[in-house]
């Protein structure tokens, strides 16, 4: 594998570490669930930075964006477009909606009614829209970096199912530590820092190494360990319902993406083990009687499933 491109990849976490101080895990999380091609949902606080992240990946990516604010009264509409009546013409002219972006910002999108937030699930799974009859597609690449509060806030709704399920990853930022706080305390502002960021790729690049990405080998042995780890959240002794097929593909694809962030062109269970909490937790529900969180649940579960 070129080393340059691992080097690349280094030099764009470190330019987002700048703005998200010390959260370089995180950090290496979100390149991995874009290098994969997929969705990322950040859950946490509000002002733990969840917003800036997204905004200093989209602008270090060098790709267009939009950000919408979800709030309970954000139609459908609002989110896709809207054919509006034109006299001049005597027709009606669609006018786009946020979504046809590359990277669209869906902020606290638990804040919005279900209806609008399952008018991103085509747009999520098919990378297009249906309006009207008509189906449009969407630019490429396209993500959604969607940013959500905690479900136990006033004004939320949880997401449903099916849209949890077509997000890559979900990840939690969590508190600074205190070496972190005391310099976004002393520096400068980092929503101002984001406007004199470069662009360390181009949207071109970014779907070459999309394309590197699904290159990365995966052995018989690696296999039959994702499918042990599949079959185990599938046995009624840790979740109340399994991982899908979907699920399988998507903790795949981030276990390639980790491998190629790490500079090799095949996937160690190291990888999987790495990614796989931030992969399919957000996908289960644990047993009643588990006593802790879903994440926590899948680690405890990693634990007995024997490496191959």
């Amino acid at each position: 594998m070129d080393a340059s491109l691992t080097r690349q990849l280094s030099r764009l976490a470190d330019q987002i570490s700048t703005i998200v101080v010390g959260k370089r895990p995180q950090i290496e999380d979100c390149i991995a669930c874009l290098l994969a091609a997929g969705h990322l949902l950040i859950e946490d606080v509000p002002g733990v930075g969840k917003t800036t992240l997204a905004h200093a990946l989209s602008v270090s990516l060098g790709l267009d964006f939009r950000r919408v604010q979800f709030t309970a009264d954000l139609m459908p509409s609002d989110l896709i477009g809207v054919s509006v009546f034109e006299r001049a013409t005597d027709s009606f002219v669609f006018h786009p909606g946020p979504v046809f972006t590359q990277v669209l910002l869906a902020d606290e999108i638990n804040r919005a009614s279900p209806k609008t937030q399952s008018a991103l699930l085509e747009a999520m799974e098919e990378k297009q829209v249906t309006i009207e009859g008509q189906t449009r597609p969407l630019p490429l690449p396209f993500f959604v970096i969607a940013t959500q509060n905690p479900h136990d806030q006033l004004g939320t709704y949880a997401l449903p199912e099916s849209q949890l399920d077509r997000f890559h990853m979900r990840i939690s930022l969590g508190y600074p530590d205190r070496a972190a706080e005391r310099e976004l305390l002393r520096g400068a502002d980092r929503r101002e820092m984001l406007d004199d960021l470069p662009a360390m790729l181009t949207p071109r690049e970014l779907l070459e190494l999309q394309q590197l990405v699904q290159q990365v080998h995966a052995a018989e042995p690696l296999l039959n360990y994702l499918q042990d780890l599949l079959a185990a959240t599938r046995s009624g002794r840790w979740f109340l319902q399994g991982l899908s097929p979907r699920a399988g593909i998507a903790i795949m694809r981030a276990a390639r993406a980790q491998a190629f962030l790490s500079g090799r062109d095949y996937v160690a269970p190291d990888d999987i083990a790495a990614i796989l909490p931030q992969t399919a937790a957000h996908r289960l529900i644990p047993v009643s009687d588990a006593g802790r969180g879903a994440v926590e649940q899948v680690r405890a579960m990693l634990d007995t499933v024997p490496l191959p």
